[in-house]
């Protein structure tokens, strides 16, 4: 595959300094693998509205460009996420930012990759549904707290997770919200692979390597081909939208954030 050209380095070089400056990480660490990196450690890579609209503008972006053949997506500072920052979400409880955010992952064409270390809460796990590979440290924690919040599900994960998990743990992991580990987090089918603590960036760019060595038309067509149901997941995510939206306004709802927030 051909090195990045001078006028895409330039465009590169443009978009770091500004992702930056929205608390993400754009950096080439390799040619043809773009990796962002969540940084918004002072809350845990919690996501508010301009960090969900900066990633998804930087898997939009890393998407469209010639020279970008895999994305990975990773956390700063041993983190991938704490989910949705609760006072952010009080304070913008009709925001679509979090579902824009979900249709870029469900509507990118090249493979993305997660490298998850730490905790893995709501959203940033009910988005590793959408990654075609994802990798974990052993003692990364993960959960799917909605209904404790008095919310619902969203990221199409009543659709997708039933369908890799089965019903029943499915149900469990959706109903009751508890923490879970990485060895369950890959029975499950939520990643591929547990791996040592603070090599799961070091796997996920081994296999973006991998990836990269394989004919790109291949690929891509390929998760196409694996995706051919997208417009249905595409539907279940609004659907879901639309339940969430409305229970951001429900009273067990802003009972359980403010009891969160203290």
């Amino acid at each position: 595959m051909p090195a990045p050209s001078k006028q895409s380095r330039r465009r590169y070089d443009r978009d770091n300094s500004f992702r930056n400056r929205m608390s993400l990480i754009v950096e080439t660490t390799e040619p043809g693998v773009r990796v962002l990196t969540i940084d918004r450690s002072a809350k845990r890579n919690a996501f508010d509205i301009q960090m969900y609209r900066g990633l998804a503008d930087g898997i939009v972006a890393a998407d469209r460009d010639p020279d970008v053949d895999v994305t990975v997506i990773t956390g700063r500072g041993g983190i991938f996420t704490s989910g949705n920052d609760l006072a952010d979400f009080r304070d913008h409880p009709n925001s679509r930012a979090p579902f824009d955010l979900l249709h870029a992952l469900v509507d990118a064409e090249k493979p993305i990759i997660a490298a998850v270390e730490g905790v893995a809460v709501g959203i940033g796990a009910s988005m590793l549904l959408h990654f075609d590979l994802a990798f974990a440290g052993r003692s990364t924690v993960f959960s799917l707290p909605f209904v404790k919040l008095g919310l619902t599900p969203e990221g199409a994960s009543t659709l997708l997770l039933s369908r890799i998990a089965g019903y029943k743990t499915a149900s469990e992991l959706l109903l009751l919200g508890d923490k879970f580990d990485a060895g369950r987090a890959e029975k499950t089918g939520l990643i591929n692979q547990a791996v040592d603590d603070g090599h799961a960036l070091t796997a996920a760019l081994d296999t973006a390597a991998a990836l990269r060595a394989l004919p790109a038309e291949s690929v891509r067509l390929t998760k196409r081909l694996l995706h051919r149901d997208k417009l249905d997941v595409l539907r279940v995510i609004d659907e879901e939208a639309e339940h969430f939206i409305e229970r951001c306004h429900s009273a067990d709802a802003k009972a359980a954030i403010a009891r969160f927030l203290g």
